[in-house]
Parts: C-alpha cells; structure tokens; sequence
C-alpha cells in the first residue's frame, strides 16, 4: 500500500458566517495530529465586520471573500480551484473534527489505489447522536445517510466500503477530482445545495473509483446549521424547516442526480420506489408548498442541462 506521509491535504471550509460557527471549526483544524498544507476559507458572509473580524483571528487561514452569497457547490468549486493538495477535505462551518480526523481519514486511501474519498464517523453535537456513517444511494433514488438520528451504540464500528460520503464532511483524493471533473465543475454547480455529494459520489462510482469508511475519523456536525431555521436544527424531515428557494433546489436536485447518472435497468427496476417517493413528495408540495410548483416549472432548464452533460461526460 502508498503512504499519504509526503502527500499534502488542503482544507476548504464554506461559511455564511451566521450561527457563530466558523470560530470553533477552524480552531478544531488547528489542533489536528497530521500536518495540513492549507486552510481556505470561501466566505459568502457579505458582512463587512465578519470580513475584516475573522482574518485578523485567524491570520494563518486563507480567506476568499465573496462579494455575492455563492451557492455551496460554487463556493466548494472555488476553493478547489484555489487549493493545491493532494487530497481535498471539504466541510461545512458548522463542523469540528476530532483532534485525530485527519490522520485517521487519510489512512483510508491507503487501502485501495482507486478510493478516491473517505467517511468518518460524523455525530451531531451531543456527540450520541449519528449524523451519517456514509452516504448511501436508496431504493427511491434519494440521498440516504446511514445511521441517520440514531444513537451510537457501536453499529458502524467497522471500516469498510460504502457508496459516498456527505456534503459536510468531505474528503478526496485530487486525482479522482481531476477525473471525473465537469468542465469547470468538480461539483455540478447546477445542483447549488443538496445532492451534490450524491451525484458526486455517483459519478465517482461510474467511473471506477471507490469510498471508504473509516469510523475512528470522528466529526461533529450541526445538522442543517447551513440552511435551516433555527428551530429545525438536528431535526428529520428537512423540508419542513428550508425556506421556498431551498425548497426547490432540493426536489430539482433529485431528478438531476437520477437523470445523470441512473441506467436505464437502474430506471426500470426502480421505478416502483421512485414513484411512491414522487407521489408522497409531490402530494406534500400541493397541500402545504403549492408555490413550489412554479418554482420547479421555472427549473425544467436545468432538467435538460443534466441531460446533456450525461451525454457529453459520459
């Protein structure tokens, strides 16, 4: 097996600099075991005293300020971009790792040359609570991440492979990046919240690669500390507590994934679970979100942008 001892890890943290996050987060990176070559900050905060306050605190931190509020995967992408390790660890603000994350995760790529990104174990906060132990394709074509809201009672104690890892917490091996790269896009920045990881991990799959899962790698992550209202922190369901935009964002998303990556016998087999998801989905739109019906109708160009990188990229 290769040692990553003389390979270089970037960080790239994404902030809108709310919730009071990005402190705790970057001060978890400093205290890593393994060395890191850099730290990147995209901040889409638009907030001229968080600009000015959080360079000053962390003066060794890379910060690209944004002048506009760019969507996450623009805002991975930009990073990315800017970054030159080895290996790319992409995460949220509202995440700290471990003391060990780093060291731990990166033993993960030594398995298999073509393990081109690697889970830990992620918990909520209270550190009891699963957030995901790896992101997994379901039946109704849907992100599902497992051991999701359950309490850690040493289930996904095991290493071993898995299908993806989750958008907070991402680590990757630049070369799987450079592979399976859309253009300009690591992540299809058509997506711009939610799904992203998932087509990512998809297209990664179709291409060879594989991700692994490493459970001494621990991160804490509030889940939807990001995107969702305060009252909807760490809780299931997340539609219930997205604004209309991210509402919309989230059911495009779904069909983009599917329509880029699923085979036609993948369609076929599937098609039962995909329309009883469709029809909870959509049932839920027209009774409690009837505006979102609009909203997707506005998005059908993106339907068929997906289908044309499916048939360029493919």
């Amino acid at each position: 097996m290769a040692n990553t001892s003389n390979k270089t890890v970037s960080i790239i943290v994404v902030t809108r600099g709310i919730g009071g996050y990005l402190n705790d987060c970057l001060e978890s990176l400093k205290g890593q075991t393994h060395p890191y070559s850099e730290i990147i900050v995209i901040d889409n905060s638009c907030d001229s005293h968080f600009n000015l306050q959080m360079p000053k605190a962390h003066p060794d931190v890379r910060f690209y300020i944004s002048p506009v509020n760019l969507f996450y995967c623009e805002s991975l992408n930009k990073g990315i971009n800017l970054s030159k390790g080895d290996f790319v660890l992409c995460l949220n603000d509202d995440v700290i790792l471990d003391k060990k994350f780093i060291e731990e995760a990166l033993s993960g790529f030594l398995f298999d040359s073509k393990i081109g990104m690697v889970s830990g174990k992620v918990l909520r906060r209270d550190r009891k609570t699963i957030d995901s132990t790896g992101l997994f394709l379901s039946p109704w074509r849907t992100a599902k991440e497992r051991g999701y809201n359950r309490i850690d009672k040493g289930k996904f104690n095991t290493k071993e492979y898995i299908f993806g890892v989750t958008g907070a917490v991402g680590f990757y091996r630049r070369q799987m990046l450079e592979e399976i790269k859309e253009g300009n896009d690591y992540f299809d920045s058509d997506f711009c919240f939610f799904y992203e990881d998932l087509d990512l991990a998809w297209r990664a799959q179709r291409s060879g690669w594989r991700c692994y899962y490493v459970p001494s790698a621990i991160a804490y992550h509030v889940r939807g500390g990001s995107a969702r209202s305060v009252s909807g922190l760490g809780k299931p369901y997340a539609r219930r507590y997205i604004n209309d935009e991210l509402q919309a964002h989230l059911i495009k998303n779904r069909y983009l994934t599917i329509i880029k990556n699923e085979s036609l016998p993948g369609i076929l087999l599937h098609a039962p679970f995909i329309f009883v998801y469709d029809l909870i989905s959509w049932s839920y739109i027209f009774i409690f979100r009837p505006r979102q019906i609009k909203t997707f109708l506005l998005n059908i160009k993106y339907l068929k942008s997906a289908l044309k990188k499916r048939q360029k990229f493919s």
